[in-house]
Formats: C-alpha cells, structure tokens, sequence
C-alpha cells in the first residue's frame, strides 16, 4: 500500500490528541515529589507522548503538540512560569526523537518486529535522556534568575529533579515503546505511516 501525504487537517487532529492525552497523564496521573525550591516535581509519564508524537506525526508537531498539553497541566497547577520551560523541553524530546527515529533510523518503515523495537527504544530513550539534561538545566536558570533563588537550593533542586527526570525517561521510554507499537498496525493498514 502507498502511503498517504497526511493532510494538514488530520496531522492537526492527531497533534490536538497528543496535547490531549499528554495533559491528561501530566495532570492527573502523576505522583509528586517535593524539592528545595518549595515547589513539586513529579514522576510521570507524559513525556512519551513528546517521543510518541514525534514517531507518528514528525519531531516538531509531536514535541510542540506535547508541550502544550503538559503546559495546560503547569497552568491548570498554578505553574505558567514553569510552562514556558515545559513546551521548550518537550519540544526537544520531539526533535531529537524525530532527528533520530525518523530521520537516522527510519522506525516507521522498519517491518521486522524486533528491529522495530530496538529502533524505537533507541530514539526514544536518547531523546528523554536528552531531557534529563535539559529539564534541570532549564529549570535551575528559572528558579535562579526568575524566582531569585539562593544559588545552593536552585543546585540541589536541579540535582534532585535530574534524578526524578531520569526516572521519567525510563518510565516514559517504556510507555512511548508500548504505546508506538500498540497504535503502528492500525496506523500503517491506513496508510500514515
């Protein structure tokens, strides 16, 4: 079967999903973790739908798309400070899992299961590692220049959230996986991918 150019209408459907169900799992189904800073990190895994969005609807749509949902939840938590850091790093995990799974390793048309697998996990678990940089970078130059935080507690949060990211990703890499290889039949049989 040929693939079909996605229109521009259903790539804007499909990224009004992603935003969706990323707000929903970031907002709602999430555990938090307190920090120096007085403000809550949290273990969640709405970050597989940056990487997930990426795999199916391209880097830049599916880490935007990504970013806005898990943004609405920062809003919806009395964060938007924190939202504007949110869209920009689930824009990278798009990217980076666009540059690296559609781009290099081409999982999209990859048939053999296995393969497929190993490709996915690879793109996806850099792109999120790439997060457990970005995430407690971004976040000590907020708490540091924006909220004005001593310098000592601005460290020791962005230690802390490093930590609390990198359980994200791991978690996040197995969902996004999951998730991917659950949707991909139904989504190669009507020809988007």
């Amino acid at each position: 079967m040929e693939k079909k150019k996605a229109k521009p209408v259903i790539v804007l459907v499909e990224a009004a999903l992603i935003a969706a169900l990323s707000y929903v799992v970031f907002t709602f189904l999430k555990i938090p973790v307190a920090t120096a800073a007085g403000k809550s990190t949290y273990i969640h895994v709405g970050n597989a739908f940056a990487a997930l969005g990426a795999f199916l609807i391209g880097g830049p749509w599916g880490g935007l798309a990504a970013g806005i949902g898990m943004a609405f939840g920062d809003l919806f938590l009395g964060d938007p400070i924190n939202a504007v850091k949110t869209v920009i790093c689930k824009l990278i995990i798009g990217l980076v899992a666009g540059l690296i799974g559609n781009r290099l390793l081409k999982v999209n048309s990859v048939e053999k299961a296995g393969e497929r697998t190993v490709k996915v996990t690879a793109a996806a678990a850099i792109a999120l590692l790439v997060n457990v940089v970005t995430d407690p970078f971004l976040g000590y130059l907020r708490n540091r220049y924006i909220y004005e935080l001593d310098v000592n507690v601005s460290s020791i949060t962005a230690k802390l959230t490093s930590g609390i990211t990198f359980i994200n990703a791991i978690i996040s890499t197995i969902a996004a996986v999951l998730l991917y290889q659950a949707l991909r039949p139904a989504l190669k049989k009507l020809g988007y991918l």
